[in-house]
């Protein structure tokens, strides 16, 4: 349990920080206050539930986020910490799903399965408003997912990806991307 409160604490001080540009215990409670935040707690008790092998409790956390915020995970996505979604709403994500670290997610974002094979996403992902991510792909450490895209093919680390479908319009270097610098084009 310990284990589980730390990273929901850490997934909600990188949600301020990226609201509010403070990770401060006042821009904390904004954020726990704010739109997506209750999704995000429910999905680390769901994701908690089942790997201690509680699936009705699991079942339960799965169900909550689906009627009280509009957001369906599904039971066995894994995201490591630092898991944000800005909004919630008509968030859908498969439970075949793989995400790494620093993970950020719009409103209304699919991540689905085609054929029972879903996306890896990797680590310090964002992914904009309306993305969909379909089918046996990998996204990159450091990638963007611009709004509306429809990302079918792998998108390579540090890259930006827009359209649909989706296209390769920019590349970072690490260094610039871990300072939150632009694509270049």
């Amino acid at each position: 349990m310990p284990g589980l409160l730390r990273t929901i604490a850490y997934d909600v001080r990188r949600k301020a920080k990226w609201c509010y540009q403070s990770s401060g215990w006042k821009s904390c409670v904004k954020t726990l206050l704010s739109d997506g935040t209750s999704a995000m707690i429910i999905y680390r008790l769901m994701q908690w539930s089942g790997r201690c092998r509680l699936v009705p409790l699991e079942m339960l956390f799965n169900k909550i986020n689906v009627i009280f915020n509009n957001c369906i995970i599904g039971r066995g996505a894994d995201f490591g910490p630092g898991f944000v979604l800005i909004h919630a709403t008509g968030v859908v994500i498969n439970g075949r799903v793989r995400g790494g670290s620093h993970v950020m997610i719009e409103h209304q974002v699919t991540v689905g399965a085609e054929e029972r094979r879903s996306p890896v996403i990797g680590n310090d992902v964002f992914i904009g408003a309306g993305a969909k991510l379909v089918g046996d792909i990998t996204i990159g450490d450091g990638a963007r997912i611009g709004v509306n895209a429809g990302v079918i093919y792998d998108v390579p680390p540090y890259a930006t990806a827009a359209g649909n479908p989706a296209r390769i319009i920019g590349l970072r270097g690490f260094a610039e991307s871990r300072a939150g610098g632009t694509a270049a084009n």
